[in-house]
């Protein structure tokens, strides 16, 4: 397995804007495929939860993100949001750069990501409700940008065991 640390808040690397990738049939784009994999499932099974993660939570400056969810599992490369929904809706954001900490965002309820696969093969996935929030969430890491950036005011925060407490 090759699981990496994940970077937290305050770290300088998380606010710096991501680099495409140009070559998918190199062993740095396979190993990174894996590590964000390998990561991602080792942060869910000593959590319980994660659904995807960004290359720069690992340190990695490309745009790439790894998902594992019933509607998609597996690299999204050089993502872009090409359309997204003028209808929003507001949710408790969480971050595995942040986990202790719940932040309240607003996010499109629906967009259109096109993006390259493993192989650099182009296509477009149609994402709604929570899948459309974590790609929003992991398309803006790839610009450098956190959901802490993105909190609807400045009492938008609460602690992950504040939150639980409140909502189970």
């Amino acid at each position: 397995m090759a699981i990496k640390e994940i970077l937290q808040l305050g770290n300088p690397t998380l606010l710096e804007k991501s680099n495409p990738v140009n070559q998918f049939h190199t062993s740095l784009t396979q190993d990174l495929i894996k590590d964000l994999s390998d990561t991602l499932g080792n942060f869910r099974s000593q959590t319980g939860f994660g659904r995807a993660i960004a290359a720069p939570q690992i340190g990695i400056l490309k745009q790439m993100i790894f998902v594992r969810m019933e509607e998609f599992c597996g690299p999204i490369i050089n993502p872009k949001i090409i359309w997204s929904s003028p209808q929003e809706f507001e949710l408790w954001d969480d971050c595995f750069s942040f986990p202790d900490l719940m932040v309240r965002v607003s996010r499109s309820v629906k967009i259109i990501v096109s993006y390259q696969d493993e192989k650099g093969l182009e296509k477009e996935l149609v994402a709604e409700n929570s899948f459309s929030e974590l790609l929003q969430h992991e398309i803006d890491h790839l610009s450098g940008v956190l959901a802490v950036e993105r909190a609807i005011s400045k009492t938008s925060f609460s602690t992950r065991k504040e939150w639980l407490r409140q909502n189970t």
